[in-house]
């Protein structure tokens, strides 16, 4: 009976551990392993996996992200979580020197806010640096200037930026290859809508039109 258990347990093992590598391999574009693997689990057993809600990624029950951090932002100026209490944020990691995905991003949000018109300005465009070495106070005040005008740049000691990334779930590594001088920064690319209590309320994921993202905002507005 109990070499039985054993090898049930171990076939089991097994069958977690390759949907688990099926779910790496065929996640979408800026979609979780964790999500990846929920949607592979949930059409093997026939059903479906939880749909975006029309904010966007719909979190799993009981996850919550964002919280308290500590950085300085692009006026030089050290501020917390604290600074932004009662606003909505839409946030963005990611770095200066990104060739592309950046500052497509960061020009999504800029277009949904202005989209938003008036309700737009209840709502702070924050761009979090993952890249502390490069990213200077300067180099994020030239940058974030480029996408709208109330858009505020946060940078860091590199613990201070690890410690943000955690708590809002963010991936970032830095790769450097042969054929190349400066260094690039592989991360994750998700917009999050933060609410006034500074946790995360909705995800949308890379390429999620600005019309997209200005709806989403406009009812949670409504909501709050």
């Amino acid at each position: 009976m109990q070499q039985a258990i054993r090898i049930l347990s171990l076939v089991l093992v097994v069958f977690l551990g390759l949907l688990w590598g099926a779910a790496w391999l065929g996640r979408a574009p800026g979609e979780g392993v964790g999500e990846a693997f929920s949607r592979q689990f949930a059409r093997l057993m026939g059903g479906d996996a939880p749909a975006p809600s029309a904010g966007g990624v719909q979190l799993p029950q009981g996850v919550s992200l964002g919280g308290p951090f500590a950085m300085t932002d692009h006026t030089g100026r050290a501020v917390t979580e604290a600074d932004f209490a009662g606003r909505f944020l839409l946030v963005y990691f990611g770095f200066t020197f990104c060739p592309d995905v950046c500052p497509t991003e960061l020009g999504t949000i800029a277009a949904a806010l202005d989209a938003m018109e008036q309700a737009g300005e209840r709502v702070t465009p924050v761009f979090v640096t993952v890249d502390p070495e490069r990213d200077t106070v300067e180099a994020m005040a030239d940058y974030v200037a480029r996408f709208h005008p109330r858009m505020v740049g946060l940078t860091g000691t590199p613990q201070q930026v690890a410690a943000i990334a955690r708590a809002y779930r963010v991936f970032y590594s830095k790769v450097q290859r042969p054929e190349m001088t400066q260094y690039l920064v592989d991360h994750s690319s998700f917009i999050y809508l933060v609410g006034p209590d500074g946790r995360v309320r909705s995800l949308f994921r890379p390429e999620t039109s600005p019309e997209a993202i200005a709806q989403a905002v406009r009812a949670q507005l409504r909501g709050a």
